[in-house]
């Protein structure tokens, strides 16, 4: 019987990729429909006599009318909570909305050498976004809703791991050959900044002839200028065009000239300046320059001494956090403390403060004070920072930490500026930022449902995901109140279109985004000479904006809750800020419309989320758990190994057997369960009863009279639950009161520790057709090994290749969008030397006599080459259609050149992956937007990033859906899907 939930969501997606057309007709639904799933639509097998009564049977997916010629089209329908959600998503256009954007980071391992080499250099990572990046909004996980990942191109920048290349020493392997350096961040140049010559600039672009000139120009114009205006000042005095490589290197030319990057969103609103003059100074002692970083701790006083670099000059600013977040302030103590320095003490102070013009540590005055003057710093100084106001500026790079501090002495200008507003005047100011900043706004109620929809903004720590709750309420009330502003501030009459004149730290305002028409309510976070920084309270993000987009919020918008507002992740309470969890959260999570259960409704919720997109659902909090395993601990398995002492745990109905491998982890988790075992002993074991159970939580259950690990898969209600033996392979259903928490001095090894049981099925053993053994068999299986210790076991094959979230691949064949063919990089090597091995066999064995037969594996000789091949058909002319398994190729070779495929040469995964590109929506690819798909990703290596996996029983019927990423060019990576999208909106405005 076919799934009707399944034919729906079909239907829907060949109908909404057509969504923008006149409607499809009969014949090419069925044809579209065939084409995404390769089965005609089964209205029989519904129920129904045909196709048009099926349809008329689903007014939530199709809409019908007749076209002006008469003929019945067909469109997809729209639900209310569909159009809100795709809605919602839809307006998610930057990151300013929707969070950062996805991480990639893949990595590549050297290689041994390989008889063949392939010509190709792939990169392994993609590079890191920054926070004005583009977000990936997807919708489908919540509830019925849609959406689409947000468009435009995702800049990364990320560091490349070299760790296998350096320990190696091999540096001239061709699926490693990456001349890039080693560690973080971008690649260090392997020259300087004078010689700087790219090799992307050919022709007769001579950068030595190009800077000459420059330094001509900025002579000329020495206050600086656009960089947008050089290649017309360029034209001008000197009758040439500069070379657009020219443009590229002017960041690197610090020796002729300076960029410098206004707060502005396009990208070629720079600013060029005359090369700055080298300044020296001399400091006390060779202190090292550290750079800042928010998220990590300053160093010792006596090492910690000077921060990288100062802000842009400005007056002193006054920084605080966002909403509910409280401002760096002194402590209490303050009060008593006096209240102005003495001249002596400030021209001292002052003195110490011109050596560091990057800026010096608060914490690290008191020794330099006294290494410097032989005398104690007094100690009301650091108590209290606001009394060095008059001549420096106080800056908190880590809002929640006030007592780290960064110094910057102010210029003349600077101080003088300070000096025009009086003591009184700031306490004024300070007042009405206060005064502003606790006005009236009603608290944000959590949703009443227990699966509210949520729209995840990002994680910086997983006890404080920053998130919108979707639907009536919330995500519609806040669209609705935006609109309103919209109007409201947009009215050409209106007094309230004047710009704030004195914005104030705490201050709720109205801000027209950048980039957009649209009015948001914000908080002002830090006030500057012309910017003020901003915390977007219904967005979770914060931005620097110029003053003139900055307006009061009138009363009327006070009524809304603030929509952004935190959660947190159930059972990563003590793992909140691992770099690993984090990493997974972001990937899976960032940007996406998912489902929450709520397990604890305070004012920061206890929450699980899942992505319920797929056929499976997803449980991101087990995932990220998951995350934290060490890999090196896992059950070992390689393919035509044997393995004693091999205990077997659990025997399926459909002949599946777990067993446990002789290993590290194993011998590890013994050691730790037994030490579980006695610390419980000595407890009182109530005390660890299990008080908040949920889907994906580990923990501990006993089996057998031995505390084991489980994971907890369903629950019935409140008492009864089922789980999972996770090292033995066993479900079982218990109540909650026979669970325990794991114990925290063991938590992080059994964490760390993967699932010991391995999940087996015998060789070369037929099963039926459903794949199901009778219960007399499994029975005889179960008495004949159930629980043995010692048998031998030997691995003949594994039958896929351990899919990996973001991979380096090579794409083999590319149809279109909806079909191509790739190679995971990490094993092609394996496959050159299989391919190898293969050639010296067969061009040695005698032709037999060989009875081919349909869907069967054999060896194909191929152009020369022996290849592992699936027969696809035979022919009466004695030619077979094969489809090379580790190729994705179609090909017609005699029969003759057939041979049985030999265990030995079964042991490598087949290597060719079917798979579709994510980020687009199926449809029937034209021949045009076919050709561009393939000259973008044929025969070249790329980057993967996974995002579904759709299984099969067979290894080449499985299918995934990935987005693609050349990494080949330095300045950006390009997202396949965005040229695809592109193109089809181009080939859309044409016709």
């Amino acid at each position: 019987m076919a799934d009707v939930e399944l034919v729906k969501k079909m239907l829907r997606e060949v109908l909404t990729a057509n969504k923008s057309g006149p409607g499809v007709s009969l014949s090419r639904l069925q044809s579209e429909y065939k084409d995404l799933t390769g089965e005609q639509i089964p209205h029989k097998q519904l129920g129904h006599g045909n196709l048009d009564a099926l349809l008329h049977s689903m007014p939530s997916v199709v809409r019908m009318e007749r076209n002006r010629s008469g003929e019945m089209v067909y469109f997809a329908s729209v639900s209310g909570e569909t159009a809100h959600v795709a809605k919602l998503v839809a307006r998610q256009r930057t990151s300013k909305k929707t969070g950062r954007p996805q991480m990639v980071n893949c990595q590549m391992r050297v290689k041994p050498a390989a008889p063949l080499v392939l010509n190709a250099k792939p990169r392994t990572s993609l590079r890191q976004p920054d926070h004005r990046g583009r977000g990936v909004g997807r919708g489908g996980g919540s509830g019925g809703g849609g959406g689409g990942r947000s468009g435009g191109q995702h800049d990364f920048r990320q560091g490349r791991d070299m760790r296998d290349t350096q320990s190696e020493g091999k540096t001239n392997q061709t699926p490693s050959n990456l001349n890039e350096s080693a560690g973080s961040g971008k690649p260090k140049p392997q020259h300087s900044p004078k010689d700087y010559n790219p090799s992307s600039a050919g022709g007769n672009y001579s950068p030595q002839q190009v800077q000459g000139r420059l330094r001509e120009v900025l002579n000329k114009y020495s206050n600086g200028f656009w960089v947008s205006k050089l290649p017309q000042l360029y034209r001008e005095l000197y009758k040439q065009d500069l070379p657009s490589e020219a443009l590229k290197d002017l960041e690197h030319w610090t020796h002729v000239c300076t960029v410098e990057k206004p707060c502005s969103s396009n990208p070629k609103e720079l600013l060029l300046y005359p090369a700055k003059e080298p300044t020296h100074t001399q400091t006390p002692s060779p202190v090292p320059t550290r750079v800042l970083s928010p998220t990590s701790a300053p160093f010792t006083p006596s090492t910690d001494i000077k921060p990288q670099s100062k802000p842009p000059t400005s007056p002193p600013t006054t920084t605080m956090s966002p909403l509910p977040l409280t401002p760096p302030s002194t402590s209490p103590s303050h009060t008593a403390s006096p209240s102005t320095l003495s001249p002596d003490l400030k021209q001292k102070l002052g003195e110490l403060l011109v050596k560091y013009s990057n800026g010096l540590w608060a914490h690290a005055l008191p020794k330099l004070y006294l290494d410097t003057y032989k005398t104690k710093l007094p100690e009301h100084v650091l108590e209290n920072l606001s009394l060095l106001s008059d001549f420096c500026t106080v800056d908190y790079p880590m809002p929640d930490n006030p007592k780290r501090a960064i110094l910057y002495k102010r210029t003349k200008e600077e101080e003088s500026c300070n000096r025009r507003e009086s003591v009184e005047e700031r306490r004024a100011r300070e007042e009405v930022g206060r005064r502003l900043s606790s006005q009236a706004v009603p608290p944000l109620l959590i949703p009443r449902e227990e699966y509210p929809s949520v729209l995840v903004v990002e994680a910086t720590n997983t006890n404080g995901v920053i998130l919108r709750y979707i639907g009536e309420g919330y995500s519609q009330a806040q669209e609705a109140l935006e609109d309103e502003m919209r109007e409201f501030y947009c009215c050409q009459d209106n007094h309230s279109r004047t710009p704030l004149a004195s914005p104030t730290s705490g201050q709720l305002t109205a801000v027209r985004a950048e980039e957009e028409e649209e009015i948001l309510r914000a908080q002002v976070t830090e006030v500057m000479t012309d910017k003020v920084k901003v915390y977007y309270v219904d967005h979770g993000f914060s931005e620097v904006i110029s003053k003139v987009k900055v307006f009061e919020l009138h009363n009327t918008f006070f009524k809304l809750p603030f929509q952004a507002t935190k959660c947190k992740l159930a059972g990563l309470e003590t793992f909140c800020q691992e770099p690993a969890v984090l990493k997974k959260f972001e990937s899976m999570a960032s940007g996406k419309i998912l489902l929450a259960e709520i397990l604890e409704r305070e004012q920061t919720p206890l929450v699980v989320l899942y992505d319920t997109s797929q056929d499976d659902d997803v449980n991101i909090n087990a995932a990220c758990i998951k995350a934290l395993q060490d890999k090196t601990l896992a059950s070992p398995l390689q393919v035509n190994s044997a393995y004693m002492n091999v205990a077997v745990r659990s025997v399926c109905s459909d002949g599946t057997i777990y067993c446990q491998l002789p290993s590290r982890g194993l011998a590890k988790l013994t050691e730790i369960l037994e030490k579980t075992e006695a610390y419980f002993h000595s407890q009182v074991t109530s005390e660890f009863l299990v008080s908040r159970p949920f889907c994906g939580k580990g923990c501990l259950a006993r089996y057998k009279g031995k505390w084991s690990r489980v994971e907890i898969t369903n629950l019935h209600g409140s008492r009864v639950l089922d789980i999972l033996f996770i090292d033995l392979g066993v479900q079982a259903s218990v109540e909650v009161f026979e669970l325990r928490e794991v114990p925290s001095p063991f938590l992080h090894d059994l964490i760390a520790i993967p699932p010991q049981a391995v999940k087996c099925c015998l060789a070369d053993l037929a099963v039926s057709g459903v794949g199901s053994w009778t219960p007399d068999a499994v029975q005889w299986l179960r008495d004949a090994v159930l629980n043995s210790t010692d048998c031998s076991m030997k691995v003949h094959e594994r039958t896929q290749i351990h899919i990996c979230h973001n991979m380096d691949i090579y794409v083999s064949v590319a149809c279109h969008p909806g079909h191509f063919v790739l190679q995971p990089w990490r094993d092609m090597y394996k496959l050159v030397v299989l391919m190898g091995e293969m050639i010296l066999y067969y061009n040695k064995t005698e032709e037999k006599p060989l009875k081919v037969e349909k869907n069967q594996i054999y060896a194909a000789k191929v152009e020369n080459n022996w290849h592992r091949v699936l027969v696809k058909g035979v022919l009466t002319n004695g030619l077979v259609s094969v489809y090379e398994l580790d190729y994705g190729k179609h090909e017609l070779v005699s029969c003759t050149q057939l041979r049985p495929l030999i265990q030995e040469f079964r042991q490598l995964p087949f290597q060719g992956i079917t798979a579709q590109l994510a980020g687009v929506k199926p449809r029937q690819w034209s021949e045009e937007a076919s050709i561009v798909f393939r000259n973008h990703v044929e025969k070249k290596p790329l980057v993967a990033q996974l995002e579904a996996v759709q299984e099969a029983h067979h290894p080449w019927d499985r299918k995934l859906t990935v987005f693609l990423v050349d990494t080949s060019q330095e300045e950006r990576d390009i997202w396949v899907h965005d040229i695809m999208a592109e193109f089809t909106d181009e080939l859309t405005k044409e016709v």
